[in-house]
């Protein structure tokens, strides 16, 4: 799966979690641009992401996830792999 369509994907997800239609990822957004996102909203999203994606994410791995760049990768290299 392309890049493109992942983060396409992606943006499906946080704008339903997150309740805002507005969102529009880039690679450095965080969760402390992002209204609503906390602790609850991000187990939510990780579940969404994990389901859409037939994936499953390790807690250490979701430890070092820093912005929408590092999720996207995880997600294209948990599908490579």
């Amino acid at each position: 799966m392309n890049r493109s369509l992942v983060t396409e994907k992606l943006t499906a997800i946080f704008r339903t979690v997150f309740n805002d239609e507005g969102i529009e990822l880039r690679d450095d957004l965080t969760a402390n641009e992002v209204a609503n996102w906390d602790s609850l909203t991000h187990m939510l999203m990780i579940g969404e992401v994990e389901k859409e994606f037939s994936i499953k994410f390790k807690l250490k791995e979701l430890g070092k996830l820093e912005d929408v760049k590092s999720l996207i990768d995880l997600i294209e290299h948990k599908m490579n792999s």
